[in-house]
């Protein structure tokens, strides 16, 4: 689990991750960390990525803490949840989320042969696509399925069931129905919502859940949320 530096609890650092893949300084927590690869010098980041292996890591694993800035080691990211996560363009761990990896690939392309540097290749090659392309935006809405991001109309959103939920700040603070009619400015890679739409069980924040009059499963919460 990766922590900050105790003198930089005082305000946040930018190691969280927008639903549009922007690194960003918000007081947030994270449901989740991951990586792109090094990005940081001290304790700034100098680059968006450095690799196209974009990852979604558990919080623990096996009792690992991942300092937050340590020299020559990757950048621990954090995602508010596994939505957002998905939305910015990262997949989850093949090592410390084995099942989770395993059915994105199944749900991505059955029977599940694809291996994690195709995998990566494919969504590295959709991240580059501008969300307002019509590669990604020719969807309509009642298409897209519940953990999709959106651009609506000038922020990102969540879809679930039937309500969009705007995300600002690394909370989701109001939901609004869903349209029933045109195509949406999707922010989630396309071979993501394939897989949303296959039915991989992503995890979404229980705020945005609730304000979409759901009531929160357990089933897709992960791991009690610590320090980070």
């Amino acid at each position: 689990m990766p922590e900050d530096h105790p003198a930089e609890t005082a305000r946040p650092r930018r190691n969280r991750v927008d639903p549009e893949g922007r690194i960003v300084a918000i007081a947030a927590r994270g449901a989740w960390t991951g990586n792109r690869g090094i990005l940081h010098r001290g304790t700034e980041i100098v680059r968006p990525w450095a690799g196209i292996a974009w990852i979604i890591c558990a919080l623990e694993f096996r009792g690992r803490r991942i300092p937050q800035w340590a020299p020559g080691h990757y950048t621990p990211l954090f995602f508010t949840d596994e939505a957002v996560a998905l939305a910015a363009g990262h997949r989850p761990c093949a090592l410390c989320r084995r099942p989770a990896f395993r059915a994105f690939v199944e749900a991505v392309d059955p029977p599940g042969a694809l291996r994690a540097p195709n995998l990566d290749r494919l969504l590295h090659a959709q991240r580059r696509v501008p969300a307002d392309d019509p590669q990604r935006s020719a969807r309509a809405w009642p298409e897209l399925p519940d953990g999709t991001f959106v651009r609506w109309p000038d922020r990102p959103a969540v879809l679930v069931g039937d309500a969009l939920v705007e995300w600002a700040g690394g909370t989701y603070r109001r939901a609004v129905r869903r349209p029933h009619t045109g195509r949406a400015a999707v922010l989630t890679p396309p071979a993501t919502v394939t897989a949303l739409a296959a039915g991989y069980p992503v995890q979404i924040d229980d705020a945005a859940l609730v304000l979409a009059g759901r009531v929160p499963s357990t089933r897709t919460r992960p791991p009690a949320r610590t320090g980070d």
